[in-house]
């Protein structure tokens, strides 16, 4: 082969493999994709289903998730909230408001649909339909050390030289780089549609209530003609996080109308060893299970890790050698580790004051200024648990008790 032949050889070689790989097109997926396509590389998003889906999720954009999104992007927003209803299991209500907006509701079909598109507007291409089997990093389907082969179920293999996990908790992905869980609970949910009055009665406020089972809360987030109800608890007792569900709506007064969704979802959180990644893939997002251990917030967990996995995804794809891409995937796990694993660290100490003493916990939050004040800039963003927790020196002492 002449020398002519034999660099159109390699560069069609090239131009089959793909310089990021992203599995999942939600919020953490459709994030890593736009930050690899803005840098200019060629990115392939792939998603088992058919673009909008329906997801089990609250909603709720805080102001860490609004700072997350691409620039110029429209939050869909459903309604605005100024206020929160807290309440014990139902009992001691009380509302809290604000002048300034606290955060904002999305329906997820909607959000995922619009990121999606602008990580296809800065050059990513979407492949919907598609499932993943496995991911292979040795073997006969990986032509050398510096490309990973992502297996289709219908047996088509798509190369890359880095891989991005963001298919949920429990895709294929977290399983190859071997990602490890320590907490599950169990979340249900109903999409209500309500009279107009009933509506007007909800707008711009939530209700959050501390239910009857430790660790266990419900929400109820209105989006227009629709509310958003649901609970959630630890993963054990589905018949009581059932009933939780009916209860609280039958309390709000709200049995006598049928839901137009009723569903059900699993969330989890990685356990502090965890695995990021394995050689040239890495996880973020649900796949990673990155989020709050006591809210259960999952989307700016998501949208950050997934700007972060798509950022250090570029450097991974640009090496040459096995040793420069595991300093690569470290570099993520630590930049991973320093913020958000900071925040799960306080979240998962906030978990057990809040099932231990629950009625202590409202009553802080629903009579005591500062507390009001403190959840008020969670949510627009402008601090966050481990910042509150570093400058109150009463809340860290109050946190190490529970560690006793």
């Amino acid at each position: 082969m002449s020398s002519e032949n034999a660099d159109a050889g390699h560069e069609h070689e090239e131009s089959s493999v793909w310089d990021v790989v992203v599995v999942g097109a939600g919020p953490a997926g459709a994030s890593a994709a736009y930050a690899a396509a803005v840098a200019g590389r060629r990115v392939l998003l792939l998603e088992k289903a058919e673009l909008p889906r329906y997801k089990t999720c609250g909603g709720g954009i805080i102001g860490y998730s609004r700072d997350s999104l691409p620039p110029g992007f429209e939050l869909p927003l459903r309604d605005r909230i100024h206020a929160v209803t807290f309440s014990l299991n139902g009992r001691l209500a009380r509302t809290r408001r604000s002048r300034r907006m606290l955060f904002g509701l999305i329906n997820r079909p909607e959000f995922d649909a619009g990121l999606v598109e602008e990580a296809q507007k800065a050059g990513a291409e979407l492949r919907t339909g598609v499932t993943v089997s496995r991911v292979e990093q040795h073997g006969a389907a990986v032509p050398d050390r510096r490309t990973v082969a992502v297996v289709l179920s219908g047996g088509e293999t798509v190369l890359a030289r880095a891989v991005v996990g963001a298919d949920g908790s429990a895709g294929r992905i977290g399983a190859h780089v071997g990602v490890k869980l320590d907490q599950v609970d169990l979340g249900l949910e109903a999409e209500i549609p309500v009279p107009e009055t009933v509506a007007e009665d909800w707008a711009g406020r939530v209700l959050i209530d501390w239910g009857p089972m430790p660790g266990s809360y419900g929400w109820v987030f209105p989006k227009g003609d629709t509310l958003t109800v649901g609970v959630i608890s630890a993963r054990g007792d589905g018949g009581g996080t059932k009933r939780y569900l009916e209860d609280f709506i039958a309390r709000l007064g709200l049995a006598g109308f049928e839901p137009k969704i009723s569903s059900g979802h699993l969330t989890r959180c990685r356990s502090d060893d965890s695995p990021l990644s394995r050689g040239r893939v890495l996880v973020c997002g649900d796949a990673a299970g990155l989020l709050e251990p006591w809210t259960r917030e999952g989307i700016s967990f998501a949208l950050r890790s997934g700007r972060l996995a798509g950022e250090w995804a570029v450097r991974v794809a640009e090496s040459h050698d096995a040793v420069d891409a595991r300093r690569q995937a470290l570099n993520y796990a630590f930049a991973i580790k320093a913020g958000l694993g900071v925040e799960m660290s306080v979240g998962r100490r906030m978990l057990k004051l809040f099932e231990r003493r629950p009625g202590l916990l409202h009553a802080v939050l629903t009579g005591f200024r500062p507390a009001w004040n403190a959840f008020a800039g969670i949510t627009r963003g402008t601090t966050s648990l481990a910042e509150l927790v570093r400058s109150h020196p009463l809340a860290q002492r109050a946190l190490s008790a529970m560690d006793r």
